[in-house]
């Protein structure tokens, strides 16, 4: 299938699917006249590549989880291991955002204009 066909079936732009490409998480073939082609494994490739993209996963780190999470056959403990760690990034991400925000309303709070209602 083209480019085109895989963005309506997956609601990835092609513009995603290009990077997608170019990040080595999707592959595809150039036809005769250089036009991507894409075999219908594709679709579940992309599907997932935007699903992994939702749970904050990077494309390099990414490129590491992909085979595993792709074939079922060679999956262990370190897929396990290495998704449990992205989910401790996240989580200290947010903490330190809850903290930014803190000090941020600490500073509203200090520099409100007098008679102005605290939003």
């Amino acid at each position: 299938m083209r480019i085109g066909e895989l963005s309506a079936r997956t609601g990835a732009s092609t513009r995603s699917i290009r990077y997608y490409e170019e990040q080595g998480l999707l592959t595809s073939v150039r036809s005769g006249s250089g036009q991507r082609t894409y075999p219908e494994a594709a679709v579940e490739r992309v599907l997932l590549i935007r699903r992994l993209f939702d749970a904050g996963i990077g494309s390099r780190t990414m490129s590491d989880l992909l085979p595993c999470l792709s074939d079922p056959a060679i999956r262990t403990p370190w897929l396990s291991d290495r998704l449990r760690a992205e989910r401790e990034r996240i989580v200290a991400e947010i903490a330190e955002l809850t903290g930014t925000v803190a000090a941020l309303d600490a500073v509203i709070g200090d520099l409100a204009i007098p008679g102005t209602p605290p939003r």
